[in-house]
């Protein structure tokens, strides 16, 4: 069965599972109900959880993944199942009440250890966010929101992606083939940001971006009534919910955040967008004007004619057997650990081409299993993600559950002549989702409700880019890097010319991020909004970027992230200037300096999210860092090298 699951050897097994899982869940409640105030309590809990996780977690993947529809259906429908049973437990009062007698016993608490202790509050926070507190009709009303929250959100994302039509002779003849076409009709599915032609770039922007009735009347019906989610349960806006437990742990402080970053930007950012100016006259004298639609085009540009950086020239070095040879000497000098390959049973893995990782330490063991689902399909998602099937945690028989990740890509499947090539970005992103695997493999903790990468949003991707890093610094590359034919070692100054090439516009991308989320803030403040979605938009974008707003489009009807990361989009900013800070503080003079590692295991990836967020960051820096010590690190990545600059000067 699917990943060792004997009920998964065929779609019906899904319903098996469930029912297993409902039926186990059951008794546990009962039992969570009859214990007195103790730790066993939130062992219980914990237990709860894991059960309806491993079938919810392994089910959310196969839906997305599966190349067989019959699965993906029968995985659909047991997320959905297992979700409403999840919904029913938070309001489910007796269950909370066993749990609120252990927290108000004072006696009982000051017995728990800190992480057994948080986790317990986690789980009440769970309770209070679905109105357990309130009276029986504002509890129904908590729970009528929340479904209809989901039902908006995935209304929403639906539209995000739909193409928009339009009729094919408003058009110029020389750019109509850019498109599909459907009879008279044309149809605009994207932003066509790398075209070399501006006039294809600019109608993609505003044919796509022309505001659909109905998505707007999803996102503001989303954005009310997650703002009356938030004030029914007790928060003054919804961003104020979403960002309780984080690292930034309030509104004001992103906000905070945003605005001096911004600051310390828009010098930078001017001369950047400048730069993108004079490229655009020298390329197209009568129309110098610089419009949302050319960033990312003329940032490209300019990188490709100041730093010879064509990806042909990188990928014959950056085989896939070499890169993970690179990642198993870093992990291995760094933290004590290996992967090995290992054979699958029939029927364990979805795809022939799915490689299993056993994830070995030299003195403890087996930690648990990587799968790695690389490779091109049809019907694949396109993005690159690492899932939590299962979550480590220590079992009532005192053995640990060990955790079960996937990472997914889309690589180029190998050819007769050649092994499977990465590019530089490819390179990049592989290190990356292998942060967040070894976060799941290291964050042993004793209840998997906080296990890996299951911590707030904020911290969740600092070892992910933490690893970027990695992957930039030459003495980490050149472990590995080798011509496939030759065994030539990759040069240094290609190297170090691919790092300059990022910092090139980097300013003004970044100043992109931050107007994003900035908008993201605004729209989960204080409601009733000021102004329309759009309106708020156009102020927003004046403010937080510079170019500016085209009129009759709507950028944040394609804000997709909305969805998943809703008062959260500033967490990746954030994780990134902790993990630039981690960088440079502890790994930048030697990146295989193993009692550095040895730190970064203990004090940030062994506690998953068992511990608050800036104290793991406090351990590993040994100083609480300022919103200015964020900005600043953000900033000081973009100054130039100079030693590159002499170089290839």
């Amino acid at each position: 069965g699917l990943f060792g699951v004997p009920e998964l050897s065929c779609p019906e097994g899904f319903q098996e599972a469930q029912d297993k899982a409902l039926q186990e869940s059951e008794q546990l409640v009962q039992k969570a109900c009859s214990t007195p105030p103790g730790p066993e309590t939130v062992m219980i809990f914990d237990q709860l959880s894991d059960g309806l996780c491993r079938v919810a977690d392994l089910a959310d993947f196969v839906k997305i993944a599966h190349p067989d529809f019959a699965f993906r259906e029968a995985a659909e429908e047991a997320c959905r199942n297992i979700g409403t049973v999840v919904e029913k437990l938070n309001t489910d009062v007796e269950l909370c009440q066993s749990l609120r007698r252990l927290l108000d016993d004072e006696t009982v608490i000051s017995s728990l250890d800190p992480e057994t202790r948080r986790v317990a509050e986690l789980f009440m926070f769970d309770f209070e966010i679905s109105g357990i507190h309130l009276d029986e009709e504002k509890r129904k009303k908590a729970v009528n929101l929340n479904v209809r929250i989901l039902d908006l959100c995935n209304e929403f994302l639906t539209g995000t992606h739909l193409p928009n039509k339009i009729d094919k002779h408003v058009l110029p003849e020389h750019i109509r083939y850019n498109f599909t076409a459907e009879g008279n009709y044309l149809q605009v599915a994207g932003l066509h940001a790398d075209c070399p032609d501006d006039l294809v770039r600019e109608a993609a922007y505003k044919i796509f971006l022309y505001p659909n009735a109905e998505q707007l009347s999803h996102l503001e019906e989303l954005l009310a009534s997650r703002n009356s989610l938030a004030q029914l349960v007790g928060y003054d806006t919804f961003a104020h919910r979403a960002l309780q437990g984080t690292m930034a742990r309030n509104p004001e402080t992103v906000r905070q955040f945003l605005e001096k970053l911004s600051d310390q930007l828009s010098k930078r950012t001017q001369k950047d967008f400048e730069m993108m100016t004079k490229m655009k006259m020298k390329l197209n004298p009568q129309n110098s004007k610089l419009m949302p639609w050319d960033h990312p085009y003329y940032s490209g540009v300019l990188r490709a004619e100041r730093y010879n950086i064509d990806p042909g020239l990188y990928c014959p070095f950056f085989s896939l057997g070499a890169c993970m040879e690179g990642l198993n000497s870093l992990f291995s000098q760094l933290l004590g650990i290996s992967l090995y390959a290992e054979q699958t049973q029939r029927g364990e893995v979805w795809s022939e081409d799915v490689r299993k990782l056993a994830v070995v330490h030299e003195t403890e063991g087996l930690l648990g299993y990587i799968y790695c689902d690389f490779f091109q399909r049809p019907d694949k998602p396109h993005q690159d993600c690492h899932f939590t099937v299962r979550g480590g945690r220590l079992r009532e028989n005192g053995e640990y559950q060990l955790p079960v990740v996937v990472l997914m890509l889309s690589l180029p499947h190998s050819t007769r002549g050649a092994p499977t090539l990465l590019s530089p970005g490819m390179m990049e992103n592989l290190f990356h989702e292998m942060g967040h695997a070894m976060h799941s493999m290291l964050g042993r903790t004793r209840y998997q409700h906080v296990t890996g990468t299951r911590c707030p949003t904020d911290f969740a991707e600092v070892p992910s880019i933490l690893m970027e890093y990695f992957a930039n610094d030459y003495r980490v590359v050149n472990l590995f890097a080798r011509h496939y034919k030759t065994g030539q070692p990759l040069p240094k100054n290609m190297v170090s010319r691919l790092c300059e090439s990022k910092k090139l516009c980097a300013a003004a991308d970044m100043q992109l991020q931050v107007f994003y989320a900035a908008l993201d803030q605004i729209y989960h403040g204080k409601h009733p909004l000021k102004k329309s979605t759009t309106e708020i938009l156009k102020e927003t974008q004046e403010k937080f970027y510079g170019l500016p707003y085209v009129p009759n489009t709507a950028w944040q009807l394609r804000f997709s992230h909305l969805v998943g990361y809703g008062a959260k989009y500033y967490s990746y900013l954030m994780s990134r200037a902790v993990a630039s800070m981690v960088w440079k503080q502890c790994f930048a003079q030697d990146p295989f300096d193993r009692a550095m590692g040895e730190r970064y295991r203990r004090e940030m990836l062994a506690h998953g999210g068992g511990k608050e967020p800036i104290l793991m960051v406090q351990g590993m820096l040994q100083k609480s860092p300022s919103v200015e010590d964020f900005v600043d690190a953000l900033v000081s990545d973009l100054d130039q090298d100079f030693e590159t600059f002499i170089m290839d000067s």
